[in-house]
């Protein structure tokens, strides 16, 4: 079996891709995610977990294995909301999606120098209405810091959230369903080793 790195330095993700039994190595890899004039959110996350992938890709010298990168978008009305800048940019995201439904995009991409292949998984979340005071609080508590649309579904950030259409596992960042079936395109199998371990 061919190694596995999770090029992502997102603890969620590892906790999703190890929740699967896969053994992995997470690297590192950087790249620059500003959007490019008149790309859509769908092409931005697939283009960034592509990108990541090659980046990871790049790291290993001489190593044989295959490379996991993904991306994930909080979308409203077409336009992607990132992580918060600060306070007053995290409180407008969640009044904008607050009493609203919203689409998360989470891209993923499998590479092992000779193929690539993608996927973009598009789930619908419901926010109830959301008061300036629970903002407030939910930015003093540091969580919607790193988080794009400025929450975490997996943690305090589910208060807010009134119904999920789609993949819960894609929302937090790595859409499980579809890793494991790329993954097995791979030739890396998941839980299903387990046992033989």
């Amino acid at each position: 079996m061919k190694p596995l790195y999770l090029a992502s330095g997102s603890p969620r993700r590892r906790e999703l891709l190890t929740q699967i039994g896969v053994p992995f190595t997470a690297i590192r890899a950087d790249i620059d995610e500003t959007p490019l004039d008149h790309e859509t959110p769908s092409a931005y996350v697939e283009r960034l977990a592509r990108g990541k992938a090659e980046a990871g890709r790049r790291t290993l010298t001489g190593e044989e294995g295959c490379v996991l990168g993904a991306d994930t978008a909080v979308v409203l009305e077409g336009r992607i909301l990132g992580k918060p800048l600060d306070q007053a940019d995290s409180q407008a995201m969640l009044m904008s999606l607050s009493g609203r439904d919203h689409e998360v995009l989470t891209a993923i991409a499998l590479l092992d120098g000779e193929r690539c292949e993608s996927r973009v998984v598009s789930s619908r979340v419901r926010f109830r209405p959301i008061t300036e005071q629970e903002a407030l609080a939910y930015w003093a508590s540091g969580e919607p810091r790193d988080k794009a649309g400025g929450y975490g579904i997996q943690g305090l950030g589910a208060v807010f959230v009134a119904g999920l259409e789609g993949s819960y596992s894609a929302v937090v960042g790595l859409p499980l369903c579809e890793t494991a079936v790329l993954l097995g395109h791979f030739g890396i199998p998941c839980w299903q080793t387990l046992n033989a371990r």
